[in-house]
Order: structure tokens, then sequence, then C-alpha cells
């Protein structure tokens, strides 16, 4: 029993860190899409009106993808239950990037005002605990991994030097 309680637990880290990898992966993507977005003055417009809006209100904003991209995520999971597992998984995965770049876009718009909420600066403290737990959990499964490819790459180039050398010995005996 431990050990199927201890393998929930690295498999909720995991899934934490995936989550908190997309945030960070998909910030920058958006911030540079947004960027090349000719709207200028949309944009101003909906980072003037987020900076007049009271915390509260800004929290809203805040989660607007999210109500968005719900229905979007259902149907995805809809359309796995009924047998058509990579349409589901392609339309669940777009909408979960979607919505995690959109919300990481917001959450950098909305983010002073965020932080005038005590409770909120609480939770984002958490987070920041939890993703540090995440990563004490799956310290010795990234280590093995890094050692697992650090052994097929010193593999691989061997290979590709013994690869090399036939070759070379090929073209000897030809020319």
């Amino acid at each position: 029993m431990r050990r199927l309680t201890r393998f929930f637990w690295f498999l909720l880290a995991l899934v934490f860190l995936i989550e908190a990898w997309l945030w960070e992966r998909l910030a920058p993507v958006v911030g540079w899409i947004v960027a090349r977005i000719p709207l200028a003055t949309l944009k101003a417009a909906v980072s003037a009106g987020i900076a007049r809006l009271p915390p509260y209100a800004t929290l809203l904003v805040f989660g607007i993808p999210g109500l968005i991209l719900f229905p979007f995520k259902l149907a995805g999971l809809w359309l796995m239950g009924k047998g058509h597992l990579v349409l589901g998984t392609g339309v669940f995965l777009v909408a979960k990037t979607v919505g995690l770049a959109v919300t990481a876009f917001l959450f950098e718009a909305c983010k002073p005002k965020l932080m005038q909420l005590g409770w909120f600066v609480r939770l984002h403290d958490w987070l920041l605990r939890v993703r540090a737990w995440a990563h004490a959990q799956t310290e010795p499964a990234r280590r093995m991994i890094r050692v697992i490819r650090a052994r097929i790459g010193g593999q691989r180039n061997r290979l590709l030097a013994l690869a090399g050398r036939i070759r070379r010995r090929s073209w000897r005996r030809a020319g």
C-alpha cells in the first residue's frame, strides 16, 4: 500500500510539473504572438481596462479563459469516450494548450491587481511551495533518466564513431 501511495504522489507531482512547464513555456510564446498582432490599440485598451479594474473584477477576467474553454475540454473527453481517441485527444490538448497560453498572458496582465488580494498572495506562495515539493518528489526519477540519457548518448556516440570508421574503411577499399 505504501508503494501505491508513493506512486500516486509521484504521478500527482508529475502532472503538476507538466502544467508548470507548459505555463512557463507558453507565456513567452503568447507574449511573442500578441506582440505581432497588429491590433496595438486593442491590446492597449485591454491592458488599460484591466488596470482600471478592482482586484476582484480582475480575478473574474483572469478566470474567463477557463470558463470559455471548459466546454471544449469536455467535448474532447466526450469524443474520446465515443471511441474517437485521436480526435478527442487533439481537441482536449488544443483546448488545454490555448487555455494555458491565454491564462499565462492574462496572469501577467492581471498579476499586480491579483497580488493585492491577501488570499491570492498566500495561494501563489503555496503553489510555489507545491512546485518545489513536486520537484523533490520527481528528482530520483529525473536523475535516473539523466543517467540513462547519458549512457545512451555515450553509446550513440560510440556507434556513430564506429559507423564513421566502417564508412572510411569501405571508401579506402573502394578507392
